[in-house]
């Protein structure tokens, strides 16, 4: 992995399923400064809260005997949406020319939906990824964990 470069004016999103922080560094590659552009949280309950009824069963033919039927990862499912209205921002901004490099931070499985969502005006200004959850972090400690990476 090539090491990232926190130069002055990189932007860093750091997301999961339910948060995203648009970062801006302020300050330069020795001393980042990130400081908070935008902040998009999206409410997703663990599934066993959203779902409304027991798993449903069908019949497996002419005897008695009923199989249950999987029931709906609405989380899973909450993430993924969240996911694509992360890409969604990040086209918009991109395309505004809000920023020239971005840093993407999140969960493998978060980061690996949001890049099948990206458009490629996005893909082009990525300047490094990191498979982490970094949401729960203070700026100050997302800056130092980036510098080490």
């Amino acid at each position: 992995m090539n090491t990232i470069r926190l130069k002055h004016g990189i932007w860093v999103l750091v997301a999961d399923g339910e948060k995203a922080l648009f970062l801006k560094n302020v300050g330069d590659t020795k001393f980042p400064n990130l400081e908070v552009v935008q902040v998009l949280e999206q409410e997703n309950p663990p599934t066993r809260e959203q779902g409304a009824d027991s798993p449903g069963r069908y019949n497996d033919g002419p005897s008695m005997h009923r199989s249950a039927v999987e029931d709906t990862d609405w989380h899973r499912i909450g993430k993924e949406r969240f996911a694509d209205e992360i890409a969604g921002r990040l086209y918009k901004l991109a395309h505004g020319g809000a920023f020239d490099s971005i840093v993407l931070v999140a969960p493998p499985v978060v980061l690996g939906a949001m890049r099948k969502k990206l458009h490629k005006e996005v893909e082009e200004k990525i300047a490094g990824e990191i498979p982490k959850t970094m949401t729960n972090h203070a700026i100050p400690e997302i800056e130092a964990l980036l510098q080490a990476a």
